[in-house]
């Protein structure tokens, strides 16, 4: 008689693990060009609506995906941000809350990344998807709509949100959460409201979903056609001839469409004798060497 009480990890197709887990294992393998991790950590204060599930998923994932601990949920998502625009959006951080008060402290900087379109990750805690504690501490009540909670705050501030209600949820989330992070046109913060007892709910997940991924964050040239016509018409047929003529000149890298300023210009010279000056809402277009 055969034994199958030892599985052969190659046949292997599933693998059960929590849906926090399964988050923390997922943002880890997620990379950017370089071979870095796109998410390259995540800022938590663990209260009761996230430290059972998220807490126990990013002790167990250890240096993988690190844990950076704040004193204040505003403030967390503010170092990220900072970290996002020092990175020039080619990396990003997450944070994570307990569920109401803690929630909507990150509500301002949501609104931050936001109209500066930078990436972020919100994962704030969410009430219970089962219903059978409710109210739970902290919750916010409606009693004209059982599905509202403090989380529904970042809708008009989110490029992207979703509640992760239950653990298959994850495989359609959070690639759609990468998709915006990595998009140069639709980034901006990404949120998450996990409810908490799903957090520490186990499920079969395919192995496949965890393979390492590489996300190529596209940088869009210009429509040559159309902006070097309206420039040559100018100009009367030499688009440099004009922009060298102006006494001191200074340029936007990104008045109309985000690419690196030098890319399109082609006029390094030039360049070297101009004021560049780089928008709020576009920050990292300019290249680290000017």
């Amino acid at each position: 008689m055969n034994d199958h009480s030892q599985k052969d990890p190659q046949a292997m197709t599933t693998i059960k693990l929590t849906t926090a887990q399964a988050m923390m294992r997922w943002l880890s393998v997620q990379k950017t060009e370089d071979g870095d991790r796109f998410i390259d950590g995540v800022w938590a204060i663990f209260g009761h609506g996230n430290v059972a599930g998220i807490g126990e998923a990013l002790h167990g994932i250890g240096d993988a995906l690190p844990t950076w601990r704040g004193q204040n949920e505003q403030t967390m998502c503010h170092a990220a941000i900072a970290y996002a625009k020092t990175k020039r959006r080619r990396r990003a951080m997450a944070v994570t809350s307990s569920i109401g008060p803690g929630a909507t402290n990150m509500v301002t900087a949501a609104a931050l990344a936001h109209v500066n379109r930078l990436p972020l990750l919100l994962i704030p805690g969410d009430v219970f998807a089962n219903r059978r504690p409710d109210p739970v501490l902290q919750q916010i009540e409606d009693f004209e709509d059982g599905t509202v909670s403090a989380n529904d705050c970042f809708k008009p501030v989110s490029r992207y949100f979703d509640r992760i209600s239950r653990p298959e949820h994850l495989l359609t989330c959070l690639p759609r959460a990468m998709a915006t992070l990595t998009d140069p046109q639709n980034c901006g913060p990404v949120t998450l409201a996990f409810c908490q007892d799903v957090q520490a709910e186990d499920y079969d997940f395919p192995v496949a979903f965890f393979q390492p991924r590489t996300w190529r964050i596209r940088r869009p040239e210009p429509d040559l056609s159309r902006d070097g016509k309206r420039l040559s018409a100018r100009s009367g047929g030499h688009s440099g001839a004009l922009l060298g003529a102006r006494h001191n000149p200074a340029y936007g890298p990104a008045h109309t469409q985000r690419f690196r300023v030098g890319h399109w210009l082609g006029y390094t010279a030039l360049l070297d004798r101009a004021r560049v000056a780089e928008p709020v809402d576009a920050p990292g277009l300019e290249p680290g060497t000017r």
